[in-house]
């Protein structure tokens, strides 16, 4: 009876993963195809698509622009989530649990909300249809992943470390570089893996913060999808889809190192 429930559980499981992952993974052979036209199965196997992808100069642009501000939002909201994420693990304050529901607001918060929210703001900024607005814009974002990640991997750290440090004589800053940034460096990278791919995916805020020369990949999926639907745009999903699979999986790595 075990075996049966576990063979039921695991079938489950599988048919799941296969009705959510399958619309996503279809796109991948589509992009193989010698034909102009997206089908099914495809027809012949070619490289060319990519080769168009890579050659294209609006194409290539937006890459550049998708790379720079995924990088950028990453690197400022790891620093921004973790300081933060310490601040909540580590201080009492009247309002902490506000705090923390402002700051993971974004998570919850209908993203055409924030888009038409930001685009107000940053227009009076002078930051729309520039690169600096977008890195802003999803850091916003990513923040409250980096948050999360980080609090789970200080919750695991034994807390008389720091005070031991501090008693012995090692200064603040000598007791975060040494002891606790090592222990919730797996937090840490998880946390800036996900800040990346929510960048790196962004379309809505992208559309309404970016221009010609600001686009980013999904952007120029998305016109695409309108205009002229080609092989070309399934082989730039599938590096895409290629990238976030590799940010999971790496992920997944760093929360297992810090089990």
């Amino acid at each position: 009876m075990d075996r049966f429930r576990r063979f039921l559980f695991w079938a489950i499981v599988g048919l799941t993963a296969v009705f959510l992952l399958l619309p996503t993974l279809i796109i991948v052979p589509m992009s193989f195809t010698t034909t102009s036209t997206l089908e099914f199965p495809p027809v012949g196997f070619t490289f060319d698509w990519y080769g168009k992808v890579i050659g294209a100069p609006d194409w290539r642009q937006a890459l550049t622009n998708s790379l720079i501000v995924a990088f950028a939002a990453a690197t400022l909201a790891t620093v921004i989530g973790t300081a933060a994420a310490l601040a909540l693990h580590t201080y009492r304050f009247p309002g902490k649990t506000l705090v923390m529901g402002l700051i993971l607001s974004p998570m919850v918060t209908p993203v055409i909300v924030l888009a038409v929210g930001m685009y107000m703001v940053f227009s009076g900024w002078g930051l729309v249809a520039t690169r600096l607005g977008l890195i802003f814009a999803h850091s916003v974002l990513a923040i409250p992943f980096v948050v999360v990640s980080v609090l789970a991997s200080s919750r695991m750290v034994n807390p008389s470390l720091v005070p031991a440090s501090l008693g012995l004589g090692a200064g603040r800053w000598f007791t975060f570089r040494r002891v606790t940034l090592p222990l919730i460096m797996p937090g840490v990278l998880s946390g800036a893996v996900f800040a990346f791919i929510t960048s790196w995916d962004e379309v809505v805020i992208a559309l309404f913060l970016a221009d010609a020369q600001t686009r980013t990949v999904p952007i120029m999926i998305w016109n695409q999808v309108r205009t002229n639907l080609d092989p070309a745009t399934a082989a730039v999903a599938a590096i895409l889809i290629l990238l976030s699979a590799l940010g999971v999986l790496l992920s997944y790595k760093f929360r297992e190192a810090n089990s």
